[in-house]
């Protein structure tokens, strides 16, 4: 019995395909690396569905500071927030000598301590841009400058005192 080429491997009519094992592509891109038209269409109807369920908001005038954004579109204020940095700023300003230490009634004064605060806060605020509400903003940039401004104060007046020791010691010898 001979056989032919055909006869070895027939291949299936594809009008007479019965229901059994399919093969779908359905990767997105074709073998030349371009999207398929059919993932085209389906992102332009998943996009057409999503603006419907939820209408693009009305553009906000270019113009517009924070002040004038409503109350609704503003982040909300956390009381837990505002008591972290009011815990930061309150430790930096014991450093800074702002409170008497209790066993010995003396203000303590340490600088590195008080920069380590500070900076705490400058990255609190770093992260955090564009998510506080006005008060929340308003109070950090408040407390920071305060701050800064007594970590100077403090500085100078610990390099004259330390000028003036080093003459007494020099008039000394």
């Amino acid at each position: 019995m001979e056989h032919t080429r055909s006869e070895e491997c027939p291949l299936p009519d594809p009008k007479q395909q019965d229901d059994g094992f399919r093969v779908i592509d359905r990767r997105p891109f074709t073998s030349e690396g371009e999207l398929r038209q059919e993932v085209v269409e389906m992102e332009e109807r998943q996009a057409r569905q999503e603006e419907a369920k939820h209408p693009p908001a009305p553009p906000v005038p270019a113009a517009a500071s924070p002040e004038t954004v409503s109350s609704a579109e503003a982040p909300k204020t956390l009381p837990a927030f505002e008591n972290l940095i009011r815990m930061l700023g309150s430790n930096a300003a014991m450093v800074l000598g702002a409170y008497a230490d209790p066993r010995t009634g003396q203000p303590v004064i340490d600088p590195d301590a008080a920069r380590e605060f500070i900076d705490m806060l400058d990255a609190l605020r770093e992260k955090t841009h564009g998510n506080l509400s006005p008060e929340e903003d308003s109070l950090l940039l408040d407390l920071m400058g305060k701050l800064k401004m007594t970590y100077l104060e403090v500085n100078q007046a610990m390099a004259a005192q330390l000028k003036q020791a080093q003459a007494k010691a020099k008039a000394r010898s």
